[in-house]
């Protein structure tokens, strides 16, 4: 069974840094294209980041591009999301997503998810 534990949280001030971790188990890791998706409230959970699982394609949604970076370490069987010069609109619950294949923007296209951790962003 698969299983995916986001960490790092918190609150942080605006135009700081947070790197947020997943720890997978269960799974062949580099199987595994590894996403990171949010959710505001009131709003519906939307597509950050994804890399596959060599660590070869990565892609961004715009509103994080030159901002965020999603990285993986495959003996770890972890992948990070580093996000810089963060805005009060990232405010949101992150998730940590797994699905086998090739990487994907779409939320429908991931099967196993963490339960989240929230990030603050405060002006």
């Amino acid at each position: 069974q698969v299983q995916l534990v986001e960490s790092g949280g918190g609150s942080v001030q605006a135009g700081g840094s947070l790197r947020l971790s997943c720890a997978a188990s269960g799974l062949t890791f580099s199987f595994y294209a590894m996403g990171w998706f949010r959710q505001a409230p009131g709003k519906e959970r939307e597509f950050v980041a994804c890399m596959a699982g060599s660590g070869g394609s990565t892609y961004y949604a715009d509103s994080v591009k030159g901002r965020f970076s999603i990285s993986r370490d495959n003996a770890k069987n972890t992948v990070y999301l580093q996000m810089n010069s963060v805005k009060p609109e990232d405010t949101a619950v992150y998730y940590c997503a797994a699905r086998v294949g090739v990487a994907s923007k779409n939320r429908a296209d991931f099967g196993s998810w963490g339960q989240g951790t929230q990030v603050t962003v405060s002006s």
